[in-house]
């Protein structure tokens, strides 16, 4: 059956990935059990928003998830995560836990990068000023391609040969190389046919098999670059620098320790936040619009207003948000993680009863993530695992054919019939 998709937390000591961690996974919605065992501490369960198909449909009173939570349409999916611990320069070397870093990071379908952008540590996390944070997201991409190519070229000779005796195609000689990283044949295919190369792979210069190797690492590890900190005086103009040179999609604004910090407030009762949102409201803020008992908030002193207030216009007027919640969404993205909802009954949208608690009202009570160019037989193994499917319908009872691809919108809503043809 296919596995979860894992999303891997790399950044140096001090950069704030022990608090992005924390603020992944502390969300309001984590509740109950999980779809999936996490038994390896450095593995934890995060929660990613999607749009959740009660929405449209009008159904979200009746919306009530097995896993996580939805809140008027916005659905919180757990997902996991991996902390991938030793990050050095030099990591390909063995360098500090090189070794046990590389070895975590090949278990991740992508990485979130979490750069200190406030230039106050350097490389190895040590306490400085005026540090470029640039440098950071160039070495740690150098050390997976270094590390990559490092073992593809101790062994090159011995490649080609076999290459030759066997006149395999180069998807199948590359995969052989590459599938100690997690990798597929369809990621090192897309990597070929990006590259268009023309000569086969018996000729390739040092210089082909490295722009090969550089595809490779950008198909196999696409990065997410947090930039965290950013209500730090310095850290304006690092991001600046970082925009520059490093594609806009995948760059996220953060600041991991204020979210920590608003949902601390809002779990203690002193504040109504809502993660992701860039709006706060406090008992005196919910007074002013009209609610004599302020919500049932806790008064809060004067030094924990005002820092309320400075956090508002460092980070929440400023940025939209703290960037946590989006973190998670834009490394969705770049997977292309698409959410289907399995139901029993695809007329009423009702859930199996066993999964409904003896509430037949219940409806999407399950969603799970499956990544772009899924088919419906892909999902269906999923949902299902090995049970045999007669057939599988979709919205408005039409049947759907196992060889359609899974899409927002289009065949995420999939009931399963069990049985043989």
């Amino acid at each position: 059956m296919p596995r979860d998709p894992l999303i891997g937390l790399v950044g140096k000591p001090s950069s704030g990935k022990s608090t992005m961690l924390n603020s992944l996974t502390d969300a309001s919605s984590k509740v109950g059990n999980y779809p999936f065992t996490t038994i390896d501490p450095q593995r934890a369960v995060g929660y990613l928003q999607v749009d959740c198909a009660c929405k449209r449909f009008g159904k979200e009173a009746l919306c009530k998830p097995n896993y996580g939570s939805c809140a008027n349409g916005a659905r919180s999916v757990p997902i996991e995560l991996l902390d991938v611990a030793g990050l050095v320069p030099g990591a390909h070397e063995g360098r500090g836990l090189g070794n046990k870093f590389l070895d975590d990071l090949r278990h991740a379908d992508a990485l979130v990068h979490v750069v200190d952008a406030s230039g106050t540590t350097d490389a190895e996390g040590k306490e400085t000023r005026g540090y470029d944070p640039s440098q950071d997201i160039v070495w740690l991409r150098g050390e997976i391609v270094r590390w990559v190519s490092g073992n593809l070229m101790q062994k090159w000779g011995s490649i080609k040969r076999r290459h030759i005796a066997l006149k395999a195609n180069a998807v199948d000689t590359l995969q052989g190389q590459f599938s100690g990283y997690g990798s597929t044949s369809n990621v090192v295919a897309r990597c070929l046919d990006k590259l268009s190369l023309k000569e086969p792979l018996e000729h390739w210069s040092n210089e082909t098999i490295e722009l090969v190797v550089n595809q490779f690492v950008d198909e196999k590890f696409p990065t997410i670059c947090a930039l965290n900190k950013i209500d730090h005086a310095d850290a304006d103009k690092n991001i600046a620098k970082i925009a520059k040179n490093v594609p806009p999609d995948t760059i996220v604004l953060t600041s991991a320790i204020a979210e920590v910090f608003l949902r601390k407030l809002a779990k203690q009762g002193f504040i109504r936040y809502q993660e992701g949102s860039e709006f706060v409201d406090t008992r005196e803020d919910l007074i002013a619009d009209g609610d004599p008992d302020g919500g049932g908030l806790k008064e809060m002193d004067d030094k924990l207003k005002a820092r309320i207030e400075n956090l508002r216009d460092m980070v929440l007027y400023r940025f939209g948000s703290t960037g946590v919640v989006q973190v998670l969404i834009r490394a969705g993205e770049l997977l292309g993680l698409t959410p289907v909802f399995p139901i029993r009954n695809i007329h009423s949208l009702a859930s199996n009863a066993a999964t409904t608690g003896g509430n037949k009202d219940a409806l999407f009570r399950d969603c799970v993530l499956v990544p772009r160019n899924t088919t419906v037989a892909q999902a269906a193994r999923k949902c299902m695992g090995d049970v045999p499917i007669a057939y599988i319908e979709g919205v408005g009872g039409v049947r759907v054919g196992e060889d359609e691809l899974v899409g927002v919108g289009k065949n995420d809503v999939l009931s399963f019939k069990v049985g043989r043809v």
